[in-house]
Parts: C-alpha cells; sequence; structure tokens
C-alpha cells in the first residue's frame, strides 16, 4: 500500500504545484487566519480544495487533517489519515520568493508510511515510502554524516539559538542557515545538504510529519525536542518541537539542551 500511496502523492503534489503556479505572489489575495494563526492565500485554498477532493476520492476510508481545513474528531477513528499542508511557507509564497512547499504525508496508527515534500518552483520532489529509502527527483538520498557539532550547519531560526534554550546558557558553535518552509528545511537535511535542523516552539503536523519519514529513509534520527519519537494524528495535532540530523549529531544537539522547556520552567 505505501508504494501505491506514494504515486498517489506525487501524482497529487505535480497538479498542486501547477495550480499554485497559477498564481502570481504579491498580487495573490492574502489574509491573516484568526488568533494569530498566521497567513492564508487564495493559492493555499485552491491547493487545498483540490488535494481534499482528489486524494479523499481515492482513498475515502482514509481520515484528513489538514492546516486549510475545519479539523474533525473523525480521523481520530481512521486507521489511515492524510497530513496535508497545501502550501508550507505561505508568506514567502506571497511575497514571490520561491522556497515554498506542497507537504504530504499519510499516516498509520500514528507513523508516517508515505511522504512527499514538492517545491514546484525550484524542480525538487522529495518522496519516502515506509522501508524504501528516501529520494530526491527519483535519486537516492542520505544524511550528513558530519559528528562533531563545531563543523555542523543547522537550520534554525534565530530565537533558537536564544541561551535560555541551552544547559548552563551554553550556545553551541555550529553555523546557523535558515529556510522559511519547515517541511524543506527538513527535506535539506535528509538530503545532505544541511547537517541538522531544529525548531524549538510547538509545532503542527501538517508542517512536519512528510519531513520526518524521508529524514528517516534518508538515515537521519527524527524527534521532538526532548528525544521521544514523533506520534501523528493525534487529537490536538502539535509537537514538542522538531531536531533532526545523523545520529552522532542529533545525540550532541539533545545534550546540549536545556533539561526543561523554558516557558515550563519559568511558569
Amino acid at each position: 500500500m505505501p508504494e501505491a500511496d506514494l504515486s498517489l502523492l506525487i501524482e497529487a503534489a505535480r497538479a498542486a504545484g501547477r495550480i499554485a503556479g497559477g498564481f502570481v505572489g504579491p498580487q495573490t489575495r492574502r489574509w491573516d487566519k484568526p488568533e494569530g494563526a498566521g497567513p492564508v492565500t487564495e493559492a493555499d485554498i485552491a491547493v487545498n480544495e483540490m488535494l481534499e477532493d482528489r486524494l479523499r476520492s481515492a482513498r475515502p476510508d482514509y481520515g484528513w487533517l489538514s492546516e486549510e481545513s475545519e479539523d474533525s474528531s473523525d480521523r481520530l477513528e481512521r486507521e489511515r489519515v492524510f497530513i496535508i499542508d497545501p502550501i508550507d511557507g505561505t508568506r514567502s509564497f506571497a511575497a514571490g520568493e520561491t522556497a515554498w512547499a506542497h507537504a504530504l504525508a499519510i499516516a498509520e496508527r500514528g507513523v508516517v508510511t508515505t511522504a512527499v515534500i514538492y517545491l514546484p518552483m525550484c524542480d525538487l520532489l522529495y518522496s519516502a515510502a515506509l522501508g524504501t529509502g528516501a529520494q530526491l527527483n527519483g535519486a537516492p538520498i542520505h544524511a550528513s554524516a558530519v559528528r562533531d557539532m563545531g563543523a555542523a550547519q543547522i537550520l534554525a531560526a534565530r530565537p533558537n539559538l536564544e541561551a535560555k534554550h541551552w544547559r548552563a546558557g551554553a550556545v553551541p558553535d555550529f553555523r546557523r542557515a535558515y529556510r522559511p518552509s519547515l517541511a524543506y528545511r527538513m527535506a535539506l537535511v535528509a538530503q545532505g545538504r544541511y547537517d541538522g535542523m531544529m525548531t524549538l516552539r510547538p509545532s503542527w503536523e501538517w508542517d512536519i510529519a512528510a519531513g520526518d519519514l524521508i529524514l528517516q529513509e534518508a538515515g537521519a534520527i527524527c524527534t521532538d525536542r526532548r528525544g521521544a519519537t514523533l506520534r501523528f494524528n493525534n487529537p490536538h495535532p502539535q509537537v514538542n518541537g522538531v531536531i533532526a540530523a545523523g545520529a552522532p549529531l542529533h545525540a550532541r544537539l539533545s545534550a546540549a539542551l536545556a533539561p526543561q522547556d523554558p516557558d515550563i520552567a519559568s511558569a
């Protein structure tokens, strides 16, 4: 089933790229979602409507979780569920930039079995099915083998380097880089372009589900910020941050983090 599901997701992702490409970035209608949930554009909605119709018609017994769909507890009763971000990196998309992605995944009993991250403007399609390895445009990819923090280049937003997040306030001396799409950051680590990535904020499942499988199939370790295995299709679809890297570097990053989340410590 994962192999058949992968073909379905690849075809759907390419169709999403064609729809999104029909909108012009800065001229696309954009508005802010309630309660500070971030921006959304008419392209996000158009892509989401196509994906929901196409994917749910193909797999009517699968549940549905998408950033741009009203959530329903019905998905919790399903063995398999689609986890979808129609456009990850909406701010980048609305600005007319290229580093945004369609992120599509299928989880079975909490474990991602099939995943696609597609950047149509960059012609990059990352994919994986459980147990078959990870690929970029059909060619195998593998995570970096860098072990030492000082030699590592890590994708992370600047707030992750605040001293409060690190043991005794000692921020590691890795080199920092950034990309606006969280799914793309995960894919770049799977590709070996960067040695690791991290986000220490609560992370929505639709941003990270596809990247979780692609990273693992590329030989990386992907966990929450406390080192716990990521599980998906939760009643509240968030996890406690993400850390991803090859095994030795992942262990070093995890060990360097403060033992308690700063927000919990100050509560």
